[in-house]
């Protein structure tokens, strides 16, 4: 059974993209076979994997009768494989609350590749509206990246309530794999304050790993690159890799 993976918090700016982009990389590189999702119309991991948001077939085509087949691309690295997103993604808000399906479309999606990819990873849009609703549907693990700042725990007891509901009408498969803390400056008391306070809330889910900030790991997507490829000798290379053996690690 393929491991899928939705990337989620409803706070913009803390890393989900990053980390998706970064963990499915580290993975195909140590010779796993990965299908990374966009499913957020910013399509900020297509660009960030060198890819223009398509014209033809994306994500958002899912919505209209594609098969996840029809719209996967093969990436730079060997092993990954994309399905990119488009800005016409956004039109789900107000195409599937009257769908009876709306909650599945995902789902249904990923079951047309079986477990072709043992790892599945969904990038999610900063919001808890039907993209995300979908994703968590659709995946048995969730990853939430934290910010190191000053905010980092709001709106993470709605996130965890969100997956609770989940879990309880949806997809009973739903499991957090852990929470990873992400743009962490280690020269600043703030970050280190957070960290332990979200050690404390959360004990052994939060990663042991934790993603410094870092000037070349925000360059690389630019590039239209994994910071692997970018720059393999940086500490946010080395965090990834770090944080890739953890998710395997914790199954």
């Amino acid at each position: 059974m393929s491991r899928i993976y939705a990337l989620a918090n409803q706070k913009g700016g803390v890393g989900k993209t990053t980390t998706a982009i970064n963990v499915a990389a580290c993975l195909a590189e140590a010779g796993v076979g990965v299908l990374l999702v966009d499913f957020d119309p910013q399509a900020n991991a297509t660009t960030g994997l060198g890819f223009r948001p398509p014209r033809g077939r994306s994500t958002y085509d899912l919505l209209h009768g594609s098969t996840m087949r029809d719209i996967i691309v093969e990436t730079s690295i060997p092993g990954l494989h994309l399905a990119p997103a488009h800005p016409d993604l956004a039109a789900a808000a107000v195409e599937l609350p009257d769908r009876d399906d709306r909650e599945r479309l995902l789902g249904a999606a990923l079951a047309t590749v079986g477990d072709e990819y043992p790892y599945v990873l969904v990038d999610c849009p900063p919001s808890l509206g039907m993209l995300t609703l979908n994703a968590l549907a659709a995946a048995n693990r969730l990853i939430v990246p934290v910010q190191c700042e000053y905010f980092a725990l709001e709106g993470l007891a709605q996130l965890l309530e969100t997956v609770e509901l989940i879990r309880a009408r949806v997809n009973p498969q739903l499991a957090l794999t852990g929470l990873l803390l992400t743009m962490h400056d280690g020269r600043t008391r703030l970050s280190a304050d957070v960290a332990r306070e979200v050690r404390s809330h959360f004990g052994p889910k939060v990663f042991s790993s934790v993603i410094p900030r870092s000037i070349r790991l925000a360059e690389a997507p630019s590039h239209g690159q994994p910071i692997s490829r970018y720059d393999p000798r940086s500490s946010g290379a080395d965090a990834y890799v770090r944080v890739a053996l953890e998710v395997v690690e914790r199954g």
